[in-house]
């Protein structure tokens, strides 16, 4: 699944890509996508003549700001953007096509069709869901270690857990979420609730830190993932943690192991990751 860096990621590339571009049609081939309004034709109708005038992120979101309306879009686990001429052939999983004036096309494709798009009118868009209850994204000023802390103290679940939800953190996913409980020394399965203030601190440092590096190095790219130009991300050959199973830890050379930590296939390194 694209996390924040891979979405920062597209969400740059896209903006050189298609910005001040009038979208003059639009071709639904899998209407389950469009989530609000659900009318297609109503969608279709407000969006045409509209022109793409600013592209923004909060956490996994791509917000397509256009003249009076904003397209919130997710990705899911399979979702890319490409951007191509309208003469070029449709692949099969291309569900969403809109057609520019200029005779070039910004194509969804997404092989699970879990993508989602709302439409909504500038200024509503905080407002209602799905951006409503996320929590803070961590290159936004309200993510601060009090937020982090605070909503930390509140749960019993297992930390990795409680980082996978998206409305303490907005951005984590899977992969970077392995890699900053490596970085803060911090076993997945530690209730939350029982973090030392210095593990959070830590958590919550190395949050910003692993994202930051991730989004200058273009994202991960662990199977499909490519950027708005169809380049990969390069942040894999940094990891320490995700996918690294069997392999020495890059610390203590002890061998990063894979288990299972709510319902998600956790790495670890058992030595620096102790219980």
């Amino acid at each position: 699944m694209p996390e924040l860096p891979e979405v920062e990621t597209i969400r740059k590339t896209l903006k050189q890509l298609v910005l001040n571009k009038e979208i003059a049609d639009v071709t639904i081939r899998w209407p389950k996508i469009i989530k609000y309004p659900d009318d297609i034709e109503h969608f279709k109708q407000l969006i045409c003549g509209e022109t793409i005038r600013d592209i923004k992120r909060r956490g996994k979101f791509l917000l397509f700001y256009l003249d009076e309306l904003v397209l919130v879009s997710h990705l899911r686990m399979e979702g890319k953007y490409k951007h191509t001429p309208s003469s070029t052939d449709v692949p099969k999983h291309t569900h969403v096509l809109f057609h520019f004036t200029d005779g070039t096309d910004l194509r969804y494709d997404d092989v699970r069709k879990f993508g989602t798009m709302h439409l909504f009118p500038i200024g509503k868009e905080l407002k209602q869901k799905p951006l409503l209850q996320l929590g803070p994204d961590p290159f936004e000023e309200n993510y601060t270690f009090k937020h982090v802390e605070q909503h930390l103290r509140k749960t019993t679940r297992p930390i990795k857990a409680a980082l996978l939800d998206q409305t303490i953190i907005a951005g984590l996913g899977n992969i970077y979420v392995d890699e900053v409980l490596f970085l803060s020394n911090v076993h997945p399965e530690t209730r939350a609730n029982k973090l030392t203030k210095k593990s959070i601190a830590q958590i919550y440092e190395n949050t910003y830190k692993v994202l930051e590096k991730a989004v200058e190095l273009g994202g991960t790219t662990i199977r499909s993932y490519v950027d708005g130009a169809g380049e990969m991300g390069m942040f894999q050959q940094q990891l320490f943690a995700y996918g690294q199973t069997d392999l020495p830890c890059k610390t203590c050379g002890t061998a990063i192991t894979k288990i299972k930590v709510a319902g998600r296939g956790t790495h670890i390194c058992p030595a620096c990751q102790r219980k």
